[in-house]
């Protein structure tokens, strides 16, 4: 579904589209030079158990499905080594699978609904508001 060209013809937002985004965005993310070592000291091994929770709850974010169940700010409080680069570089990487992925209204609400969330978790971290620009070449915050 990611195309990094953009060429590709958006899809319709249903749990099936959700699933190959958080698939194909996490793979990014897994080979960023600024994100991938802090996800894997967290995650290490526990990919396989990761990536469906996140398809839940962007299908409860985005579908209203109510499947996903946890505390999204505890979780990431205790993430050792988190810079204000992290929440830069996962917005950029998301804009640009959103973008590519979905059609606009779509690709918006998926990117409202990230901002929000790392506005949360940023001032969590820094006890200061997010300003966030892009750090991926080609990529819009």
């Amino acid at each position: 579904m990611f195309n990094p060209t953009g060429t590709a013809s958006p899809v319709l937002l249903n749990r099936a589209s959700i699933t190959q985004l958080i698939t194909d965005f996490y793979d990014d993310v897994r080979v960023d030079p600024v994100l991938g070592p802090t996800f894997e000291t967290v995650l290490a091994g526990r990919w396989a158990a990761h990536l469906p929770r996140m398809i839940e709850f962007w299908s409860t974010v985005m579908l209203g499905t109510r499947s996903f169940k946890g505390n999204v700010y505890a979780k990431h409080m205790v993430v050792p080594g988190v810079t204000p680069d992290h929440f830069a570089r996962w917005m950029s990487l998301w804009h640009r699978h959103t973008t590519s992925a979905f059609e606009p209204a779509s690709a918006s609400r998926f990117q409202e609904a990230a901002a929000s969330i790392a506005s949360q978790l940023f001032r969590g971290h820094f006890g200061r508001d997010l300003n966030l620009r892009p750090t991926v070449p080609g990529a819009q915050p």
